[in-house]
């Protein structure tokens, strides 16, 4: 690691051990903050970023400056930080753009008010799309009414944001695989970092395309060496993957022969054979999950053209198999 990665980190843990910091603190971290995080690396800048997610005590400067990150490194903060407000939620959402509003959609608990802004920005972009796209809700609604309900502000909203979740779908097809595989790994190194096993687990279906049943059973096998085999498959980086393996089974973080076990571990799998494992279960699963043939031949037509983007399957299969 590059001593300004090590200082960016040093600096966001000293800041995190203050259970309440002062006037002074706050100050003196956001003074310091922004310049140690514009020489710092990309995988260092993330990790802080992960880290930060956590704190409802960020000066509002940092918070904005960590929200208006490129998308791949904010979009676990403006979902998770309490640090951020309503009105920064809201501006977030209206000046930069779709991908931004998706994150902000996604926190939970969202305020009336923010609610209210994301509709009226729904709203505005429902105007350019075609007819086509949007008969599916009119029908829906015209049945509720034929029914004998009476559309309730609650219910318009609730309608408005699930055709917020149908465009997400639409962008994701014109989302660059970088940018969407940037964001899963990002929070598979989130919850990792924090231990958070059921989180990861549920990040680890979404990036294989897979059932959580399938994620579950391979976080199960406490040795972590079908962990490790997904995660080879999905073209981790060795230091993530070591991470992540030492993080959720302890024990690998044991030194043996001068390496810790993780570390053996990851170097003596094989790129292709752990391909090949991922796309069987991949297909098990489908089976399992009652996806059938038509998933299974997608999986086989990944298989094909496996190395040019090993974690490109997931995605494919995503697209066209996800539950």
């Amino acid at each position: 690691m590059r001593m300004k990665d090590v200082v960016l980190m040093a600096t966001v843990s000293t800041f995190e051990s203050m259970p309440q910091p002062g006037r002074h603190e706050l100050k003196q971290f956001s003074e310091l903050f922004e310049p140690i995080f514009k020489a710092s690396g990309a995988e260092a800048r993330r990790n802080a970023i992960a880290a930060l997610s956590r704190s409802a005590t960020l000066p509002e400067q940092v918070a904005w400056f960590i929200a208006t990150q490129p998308i791949s490194l904010a979009a676990i903060f403006i979902a998770t930080s309490p640090a951020l407000t309503d009105a920064m939620l809201i501006e977030l959402a209206r000046s930069h753009g779709p991908a931004y509003a998706r994150a902000v959609a996604a926190r939970d608990n969202l305020s009336v008010k923010v609610v209210d802004a994301l509709v009226s920005l729904h709203t505005a972009l429902e105007k350019h799309e075609t007819e086509d796209t949007v008969a599916p809700r009119d029908r829906e609604t015209a049945l509720f009414e034929e029914q004998g309900f009476v559309m309730t502000r609650e219910e318009q909203v609730r309608q408005q944001l699930k055709a917020l979740v149908q465009r997400d779908t639409l962008a994701r097809a014109a989302a660059t695989p970088e940018s969407l595989e940037d964001m899963s790994m990002n929070l598979l190194v989130r919850f990792a970092r924090l231990r958070e096993a059921r989180n990861f687990s549920h990040a680890l279906a979404d990036a294989l395309g897979s059932s959580r049943w399938l994620s579950e059973r391979i976080m199960l096998d406490l040795s972590g060496q079908q962990l490790a085999t997904a995660l080879m498959a999905l073209g981790l980086e060795p230091e993530d993957g070591q991470f992540m393996l030492m993080q959720l089974y302890p024990h690998l973080a044991a030194a043996a022969d001068g390496a810790s076990r993780a570390r053996t571990l990851w170097e003596g799998l094989d790129p292709e054979r752990c391909d090949e494992r991922m796309l069987a279960w991949l297909r098990a699963d489908d089976e399992a999950e009652g996806r059938g043939v038509a998933a299974a031949e997608a999986a086989n037509a990944n298989d094909e053209t496996a190395h040019p983007a090993r974690p490109a399957f997931a995605r494919k299969r995503a697209a066209g198999a996800r539950r």
